[in-house]
């Protein structure tokens, strides 16, 4: 049988010539942070995949346990240019936002009270932060996302509420400001679980004129944002393109379909 023949049954067919361990390890790393191909005696990590393994579940933990307030230097600059301010939910402490999520999800009466007070009520765009479960992600790209999405929302002509941090935060909170304020589109910056890959990832949460008992089935989201995933500058535009749909169709979650159009360049700074 030559090169050109098909081959028949029972006969070998060669597929070239066969990567190395290392090879396939060093190809799927190109295209994947995955754990694939790991190398260690039997079935056990080699110590540097074990101690790097280690040293993403602390990141992830430490992630899940840390605070963040407007007086991070993350944050702070944006408290003086946009008016940012603090709140929190009925969770008083990290111990208890952990352990009991409903706490999370709704507004404390003194939060209820400032916000009333002191944003904009009935506005096209509200854009507000929390810290979720990863507060370190929310203070390196929120000010960043949240400055770029009123610098957007201000280029198309629409009103904007003042933006507020919200601690101990999850994402049912989008209902509690739609209620308290009545904008058309809600935006919420919440840090993400933190996984093995990155502890500092953030998601913004959308919603048309959220209210008490919407689900995630009517809100739409914009997840993976760090520098490795969906970057800053494209979640603003995804983000935007979104409320677009949102205030057009005056709808959003399940019966708003996502057009991805083509990725800006990254955010400067």
């Amino acid at each position: 049988m030559t090169r050109d023949d098909p081959p028949t049954e029972g006969s070998a067919v060669s597929l070239g010539p066969v990567a190395s361990r290392a090879d396939a390890r060093h190809a799927a790393s190109e295209v994947t942070a995955a754990r694939l191909f790991l190398d260690g005696p039997g079935t056990s990590y080699s110590t540097a995949d074990l101690l790097r393994l280690r040293g993403d579940h602390a990141a992830a933990q430490d992630a899940v346990h840390a605070e963040l307030t407007i007086e991070d230097p993350g944050v702070r600059r944006i408290v003086d240019r946009l008016g940012l301010f603090g709140v929190s939910t009925r969770a008083t402490t990290r111990a208890e936002y952990l352990t009991n999520p409903d706490l999370g999800r709704s507004l404390d009466d003194h939060a209820r009270g400032e916000i009333v007070s002191s944003c904009e009520h009935d506005t096209d765009l509200q854009v507000a932060m929390g810290d979720g479960l990863s507060p370190r992600a929310v203070a390196r790209y929120g000010a960043d996302v949240l400055e770029a999405l009123h610098e957007s929302a201000l280029d198309r002509g629409w009103t904007i509420g003042r933006p507020f941090l919200v601690s101990q935060c999850r994402v049912g909170v989008l209902n509690d400001i739609g209620d308290l304020l009545r904008p058309s589109v809600v935006v919420l910056l919440i840090g993400e679980r933190p996984g093995l890959q990155t502890a500092q990832s953030m998601s913004a949460y959308m919603a048309y004129r959220p209210a008490a008992g919407h689900t995630d089935a009517d809100r739409n989201l914009v997840c993976n944002i760090h520098d490795r995933g969906t970057t800053p500058a494209i979640a603003v535009t995804r983000v935007m393109d979104l409320a677009e749909q949102m205030r057009a169709t005056a709808a959003s979650g399940i019966s708003l379909k996502e057009q991805l159009g083509p990725r800006p360049p990254a955010l400067e700074g």
